[in-house]
C-alpha cells in the first residue's frame, strides 16, 4: 500500500488496542477514535509550543468546532492503531486532519478533520486565530 506524503510537521502516535476499546461487537467503538484524535492533536500541538499551558499563558483557550470522521477498516482487540495529524489550515480557524492507519492489516481505518477556533481568556469566540498562536505555526 502506497503511503500519503505528509508535511514534516506531521506527528503520530501508536494505540494499542484495549479491551476497554471494544464494543460487545469486538470492534473499537466509533468514539474511541475521537479519543485517539485527541491524544494524537495534543502531541501535534505540542511539538509546535502550543500545549495546553502554553495557549493558556498566551491568555487563549482552544475548542473544537467541527468534527469529520470517516471509518473504513475496523480495528478489533489487540490491533494496533498508528494515529498521524498534521495541520492542514491555520486562519482564519485551525484544522487538524488525521488518518488512523490499521498496522497489522496495513490498511486505513479512518480519516477525518477537527476545526479549532480560539477564544479569549473570559470565553469570548475571536473571529481568527490571534497572532501569538500563528506564530507558533508560521514555519509550516
Amino acid at each position: 500500500m502506497s503511503r500519503p506524503v505528509r508535511p514534516d510537521h506531521a506527528v503520530s502516535e501508536d494505540f494499542r488496542v484495549a479491551f476497554h476499546h471494544c464494543d460487545p461487537l469486538g470492534v473499537v467503538w466509533h468514539g474511541r477514535y475521537f479519543e485517539f484524535f485527541e491524544v494524537t492533536r495534543a502531541a501535534l500541538m505540542a511539538s509546535v509550543g502550543l500545549d495546553v499551558a502554553a495557549v493558556r499563558a498566551l491568555c487563549y483557550r482552544m475548542y473544537i468546532t467541527d468534527v469529520r470522521c470517516r471509518y473504513m477498516v475496523p480495528l478489533t482487540l489487540g490491533d494496533t492503531a498508528r494515529v498521524t495529524a498534521w495541520f492542514s489550515e491555520t486562519g482564519p480557524l485551525i484544522k487538524v486532519n488525521y488518518d488512523v492507519h490499521h498496522v497489522e492489516r496495513d490498511a486505513w481505518s479512518a480519516r477525518a478533520t477537527t476545526v479549532l477556533a480560539t477564544t479569549d481568556a473570559d470565553g469570548n469566540l475571536l473571529t481568527s486565530t490571534p497572532d501569538a498562536i500563528l506564530a507558533h505555526l508560521s514555519d509550516l
